[in-house]
């Protein structure tokens, strides 16, 4: 729910001109511990949080950044620093970035921070940049945003990647400039490495931000991984949608075909997930007895198919 309002809230309160600039801040390990309360009370609207670098890189204070920042109530989003320099590498870094960021309660675009790639060419450069955003948007059904100062933008980053927002890094200057870019707007502009806010020790980057850095409501929900038994009308009764809903958003040439291990997005805020684990001798009769609940409720949840049959260790899922 904190994420469902805090989305409507965003939603009305950035209905105003492109110029009405977010003022937020990025940060990661280096900033030590933060105060959100404090920097919130300071005047920052939004936080962007480094998850992750690399194929197996985690920041040290990823999870506290983002229990902090939403226990202060302040919108944030979480970027990963890329070190792939093939298009195959970046994949696999962006399944890792996806798979930390997907039980957090990010309101902010996902970002792809692209920098310390100048040895390569524009095209080679462009094509990693591009395997890395394109999986994160097949992942989270997100449209992702990429990070970069403005020489990188300017000259190794194709027009192909301008179909994803720009985070433009660009310091000492009054206003950002495109020039030489293939964009036609910025929607982050990270305009000090040298900012100063309360609650942050030391130097922090400050940012503006326009409200294209908010996720669509469309665009928001859960990450759901296939169990064996699964299929999508059980899943559409248990989380409380329909299989048209699941087949659209996820993008299901066939509603009657999904694999264990598939990931889906799923619409809504991720429920608590209450199990109960077979044990010899069960029946479905005395499970649903003992949860006061009933056969044919956990029958449609957890896609039975056969009443009568259940095994010690089955994982069964309670409403």
């Amino acid at each position: 729910m904190w994420k469902k309002y805090l989305l409507l809230l965003f939603s009305v309160l950035f209905l105003l001109p492109s110029a009405q600039a977010v003022e937020g801040m990025d940060v990661s390990v280096f900033q030590g511990e933060i105060d959100f309360a404090a920097a919130r009370r300071s005047g920052i609207e939004s936080v962007y949080i480094r998850s992750s670098y690399g194929q197996l890189g985690v920041d040290q204070r990823f999870s506290q950044n983002c229990a902090a920042a939403e226990a202060a109530g302040l919108p944030f989003g979480l970027y990963h620093y890329l070190e792939a320099t093939d298009p195959d590498g970046a994949q696999r870094e962006a399944e890792h970035f996806v798979s930390l960021i997907r039980s957090q309660n990010y309101i902010c675009r996902p970002v792809l921070d692209f920098e310390g790639h100048g040895s390569l060419s524009a095209d080679q450069a462009t094509a990693l940049a591009l395997s890395f955003l394109k999986r994160v948007e097949e992942l989270t059904g997100q449209t992702p945003m990429i990070y970069a100062d403005h020489a990188t933008a300017s000259s190794q980053l194709g027009p192909a990647v301008a179909q994803y927002p720009l985070w433009l890094a660009q310091w000492g200057v009054e206003a950002p400039s495109l020039a030489g870019t293939a964009w036609m707007e910025w929607t982050g502009w990270q305009y000090t490495d040298r900012g100063l806010v309360s609650g942050v020790e030391g130097y922090v980057d400050r940012d503006q931000f326009s409200d294209g850095i908010f996720l669509r409501e469309e665009e928001t929900g859960f990450l759901y991984t296939v169990r064996p038994g699964n299929t999508l009308w059980a899943l559409s009764r248990r989380f409380g949608t329909t299989v048209t809903t699941l087949v659209e958003l996820n993008h299901i040439k066939n509603p009657d075909l999904i694999y264990v291990n598939q990931i889906l997005r799923i619409p809504g805020t991720a429920p608590v997930d209450k199990t109960y684990t077979v044990q010899p001798g069960d029946t479905l009769w005395g499970i649903a007895q003992r949860y006061g609940i009933t056969v044919n409720q956990l029958v449609q949840l957890n896609g039975i198919r056969n009443p009568d049959l259940i095994y010690p260790g089955q994982i069964l899922h309670l409403p």
